[in-house]
C-alpha cells in the first residue's frame, strides 16, 4: 500500500503541474486575444474616420484631427466622423455586452436583447415623443427612448417575477416576448395614424450611427460606463448561474441579485444604443458567438471580448455601408441585417451549438 501512495504521488504532483499549465496557456492567449481585438478595434475606428462618401487624403485627414484650419475637409473629419466613430464605439460596446448577458440570463443561444421588450420599447417612447410632444431632434429622441428601453425591461422583468419562483429564462423569454409583440403593435398603430410621425420615425427605425450633432455624445457617455461596469461585475454571478440556480446558491452567490443586475445592465447599454442610434439588430445576436468560440463560456473573459468584437463590428459595417453605395451610403442597421441574417440561419441549423 504505502508503495501505491509512493507512485500516486508523483502522478498527482504531475496532473497538478499539467493542469497549471494548461490554465497560463490559456491564460495568455486570452490575453493575446484581447491585445489583437484592441488592435482591430483602432484599426476599425482609424477606417471609420479615414474613409467617407468624401475621398479626403490622408494628409488632410491627420491634419483635420491634429492641426484645423477651418477647412470644408477638417469640418468633414472633426464634426461628422469622429462623432460617427464615437458614436459606433459606444453602441457597438453596448450592443455586444448585452447580447452576451442576454443570452447567460436566458440561457437561449439565439436570444438578443429585444427579447426583453428593451428594443420596441424605446421605438415606442420616440413615436410618442414625436406625435404627442412634435419632437424631431436627435437630442429629444435619446431621453425618450433611453426612457422606454427601461421601462419596457421593467414591465418585462415584472411580469416575470410572477408566481412563487420569481424570475426564470423560461418566465422572462415568454414575458419579453408578449411584451414586445405588444409594444410593436401600438407603435404601429400610431405610426400609421400619423404621416408626419411616420416620416420622422421611419428615418430613425433604420439604425444609423451617423450623427449631426455630438452634443448628444457626452449625454449618453455616462450612462454606457454605467452599463459597462455593471456588466463586467455581473461576470461572476453569470458563471455561477451557468452551472444552475440551485448549485449558484450552493455556492452563495445571490441569483436574483445576479439577475437584476443584469437586467439593469442590458436596459442601460441597449437603451443609450437604440436611443442614440435606432434600433440595430444583430449585433448582439453575432457578436457572443464569435466571443465564446475564443474565450469559452468564462464570463469575465467572454464579456470583453464580446464588446471589443461589438464596436469593431459595428464600425466594420458602418465602413462598407459607405463603400458599397458611393458617393451615397447603406445604413449600418441594413448592413448588420445583410451579415446577420445569414448567420442566423446557420445558427440554427446547426445541431450542437456552443454549450451557454
Amino acid at each position: 500500500m504505502s508503495g501505491s501512495l509512493a507512485v500516486d504521488g508523483p502522478r498527482t504532483a504531475e496532473r497538478a503541474a499539467t493542469g497549471g499549465t494548461r490554465l497560463r496557456e490559456r491564460r495568455r492567449r486570452r490575453l493575446v486575444g484581447i491585445a489583437v481585438l484592441l488592435v482591430a478595434l483602432l484599426a476599425s475606428c482609424v477606417l471609420s474616420v479615414v474613409v467617407g462618401a468624401k475621398t479626403i487624403p490622408l494628409g488632410e485627414v491627420w491634419s483635420g484631427l491634429f492641426a484645423p484650419t477651418g477647412t470644408e475637409n477638417d469640418l468633414i473629419i472633426r464634426e461628422l466622423r469622429v462623432p460617427r466613430t464615437i458614436v459606433g464605439v459606444l453602441a457597438g460596446v453596448g450592443l455586444g455586452l448585452a447580447g452576451a448577458l442576454m443570452q447567460g440570463h436566458t440561457r437561449n443561444p439565439i436570444a438578443d436583447p429585444g427579447i426583453l421588450g428593451i428594443t420596441q420599447g424605446a421605438a415606442l417612447a420616440v413615436v410618442l415623443a414625436i406625435y404627442t410632444f412634435g419632437v424631431t431632434t436627435l437630442i429629444g429622441f435619446i431621453w425618450f427612448g433611453f426612457a422606454g428601453a427601461v421601462l419596457g425591461a421593467l414591465a418585462v422583468f415584472a411580469i416575470g417575477s410572477i408566481g412563487r419562483g420569481g424570475p426564470t429564462p423560461v418566465t422572462l423569454a415568454l414575458a419579453g416576448t408578449a411584451i414586445s409583440f405588444l409594444l410593436q403593435a401600438i407603435t404601429s398603430a400610431l405610426v400609421l395614424t400619423d404621416q408626419q410621425t411616420m416620416d420622422t420615425y421611419r428615418f430613425w427605425k433604420v439604425g444609423s450611427i451617423a450623427v449631426t450633432d455630438p452634443s448628444v455624445i457626452p449625454q449618453v457617455l455616462p450612462f454606457v460606463l454605467v452599463g459597462i461596469v455593471l456588466a463586467l461585475t455581473n461576470a461572476s454571478g453569470l458563471n455561477a448561474l451557468s452551472l444552475g440556480e440551485d448549485v449558484a446558491r450552493s455556492l452563495g452567490h445571490r441569483v436574483e441579485w445576479s439577475r437584476r443586475a443584469g437586467i439593469a445592465a442590458i436596459a442601460i447599454l441597449v437603451g443609450s444604443a437604440v436611443a442614440i442610434c435606432g434600433p440595430i439588430g444583430f449585433v448582439g445576436l453575432i457578436v457572443p458567438h464569435v466571443a465564446r468560440y475564443f474565450t469559452g463560456a468564462d464570463y469575465r473573459w467572454l464579456l470583453p471580448f464580446a464588446g471589443l468584437l461589438g464596436a469593431s463590428l459595428v464600425l466594420l459595417a458602418d465602413v462598407l455601408g459607405r463603400l458599397v453605395a458611393r458617393p451615397s451610403e447603406v445604413q449600418v442597421g441594413v448592413m448588420l441585417a445583410m451579415v446577420g441574417a445569414p448567420f442566423f440561419i446557420a445558427l440554427v441549423r446547426r445541431r450542437k451549438l456552443v454549450r451557454l
